[in-house]
């Protein structure tokens, strides 16, 4: 039965759970870390740790996107970001880190950011970025939003992509518009040949509505990180990640039972920020982490040490702020696997992990998406 509280006369609201609200609960086996497998696999691809990074200018440029490939996770180029846009890229990311030391507050930052994305987007540049990391070998993925899927696939497709990204902070299979055609995403996957990632969701219904779409995998949430995110106070729309993950993943059984086996991955995209929530992440059924703001503190994030998200740049209507996101840099490597001299969950992300799915007895990450979970307080 639903946890319902009574908000006020005949209205009632379904209580929910952030990470941070959960713990992992041990269980009677434990195994050593060197027993344990982080990988996982969408459709063909298959990648050595649950790492999906977040679509943002602040932290994925072609050349991370190369090093989180060959390091086992899975770099997402943002189709309409700054690369797309500005052939001198990093004279334009000087231009943002200059502004966001001399501004006075966010928004002029965020103002200079709108600037910077009113630029068109070059279908030559596109292709550009993503030459660059198919010439490397990893896979390619890239993020489209819904309102220019239709145009810019095609041109995406030819480019060489592998996996495409259609993310917005809200993503529907069915999108009701007075004027103009709406993307209508069953027909859209159906007639691409490359899997096709879709979010994000943050309920049951609309994540096995993204699930009949076609759709290889569905994203939970819209990346927010605290300081840096203000869907909530914008829209005023958000579920807490733990219940929103439990959610997609109650859909993705249900789903699986429905199709007589096709399995969808869930990716779980907002309020992760150490190595514990990433681990709670996967308990609660996710089978990837997208992450943003952990990934900023990387020496070689182009953003400089600032972080926003994708929702930054909207030219009426942001949903992210332009902050400082990392004190002290560290390399890719270090912060993904380690070493580490801190206790606070932020480097060693996924070494973090192994040891986490070890401690509890799990050897591969299906397997440690059952284990038991206790809410806190």
């Amino acid at each position: 039965m639903r946890d319902l509280v009574e908000i006020g006369m005949g209205r009632t609201a379904r209580r929910a759970y952030e990470l941070d609200d959960i713990e992992i609960v041990p269980s009677r086996r434990t195994r050593s870390s060197k027993d344990v497998s982080t990988a996982w696999q969408l459709d063909a691809y298959r990648f050595e740790i649950p790492l999906v990074t977040h679509p943002t200018d602040a932290v994925v440029s072609p050349r991370t996107a190369v090093a989180v490939g060959e390091l086992g996770g899975l770099g997402v180029i943002n189709a309409e970001g700054l690369w797309a846009r500005h052939s001198n890229v990093d004279d334009v990311l000087f231009r943002l880190i200059e502004a966001a030391e001399e501004a006075s507050e966010a928004a002029d930052v965020t103002k200079v950011l709108q600037e910077l994305h009113a630029a068109p987007i070059q279908a030559e540049l596109v292709a550009q970025s993503i030459k660059e990391v198919r010439d490397s070998g990893v896979t390619v993925a890239v993020r489209v939003s819904p309102q220019r899927a239709a145009e810019l696939t095609p041109d995406l497709i030819a480019a060489g992509v592998e996996i495409l990204i259609v993310q917005g902070t809200i993503v529907s299979a069915e999108h009701v518009a007075r004027d103009g055609e709406p993307l209508n995403l069953k027909t859209f996957i159906e007639d691409l040949d490359i899997p096709v990632v879709a979010g994000g969701v943050h309920d049951y219904r609309t994540a096995m509505h993204l699930m009949r779409t076609g759709a290889a995998g569905v994203i939970v949430g819209y990346g927010y990180s605290s300081g840096v995110t203000s869907t909530d106070s914008v829209l005023g729309i958000g579920v807490p990640m733990a219940t929103a993950i439990v959610d997609a993943a109650a859909a993705r059984r249900d789903y699986l039972d429905e199709t007589g086996g096709r399995y969808v991955h869930v990716l779980a995209d907002g309020g992760i920020d150490t190595s514990g929530q990433i681990a709670k992440a996967i308990a609660c059924g996710a089978d990837a982490v997208m992450l943003g703001a952990p990934l900023a503190a990387a020496s070689e994030a182009p953003g400089g040490g600032l972080y926003w998200t994708a929702a930054a740049a909207h030219p009426s209507l942001p949903r992210s702020r332009v902050v400082p996101a990392a004190e002290s840099e560290v390399g890719l490597r270090e912060l993904l696997f380690g070493p580490s001299s801190d206790a606070d969950g932020t480097l060693n992300l996924f070494g973090a992990l192994r040891r986490a799915m070890a401690k509890t007895g799990y050897s591969d990450l299906k397997e440690f998406q059952k284990v038991g979970l206790t809410i806190r307080g």
